[in-house]
């Protein structure tokens, strides 16, 4: 016996939840966009984009002006800062160090190489707020008072 089709409106819901992934995919590229820009008119040099480890992505590896080390950042777009902010969790935060020391073994580079990990959050305008070492000390109490 041949499978009915869902009614019309289950198969709209799933139509919009696609539309809505793809929409969110598109408007988080855009905001990497934004961040590498923000980042390059400071005189960063990009590394990579969205890069892929065996432990994860990373969205933006970038060189510091003077070239001495690595910049990690972790784009995250919302309607807010303290929204962007609130999605990076703990866990996350592991998952891209160790691909940051996947990506510095691969290129040579050892974990004694100057890194730091970034958090950049653009919100509905575009504005854009980064937060530098946003991983420093482990914790994160200095996260949630942001």
């Amino acid at each position: 016996m041949p499978l009915a089709a869902p009614p019309a409106r289950q198969r709209h819901r799933g139509l919009h939840k696609h539309h809505r992934g793809q929409l969110a995919y598109l408007a988080g590229l855009a905001a990497e966009d934004q961040v590498v820009t923000h980042y390059l008119t400071r005189g960063y040099h990009l590394e990579a984009a969205r890069w892929r480890g065996k432990a994860g992505e990373i969205d933006l590896i970038l060189r510091p002006p003077d070239r001495d080390g690595f910049v990690f950042v972790e784009v995250k777009k919302s309607r807010s800062f303290g929204h962007a902010l609130a999605r990076v969790s703990p866990r996350q935060a592991q998952r891209i160090m160790r691909a940051a020391e996947e990506f510095l073994g691969q290129c040579g580079a050892g974990l004694l190489t100057n890194m730091r990990f970034d958090v950049a959050m653009v919100d509905t305008q575009g504005q854009i707020e980064v937060l530098e070492n946003a991983f420093a000390g482990g914790g994160w109490d200095h996260l949630s008072d942001h």
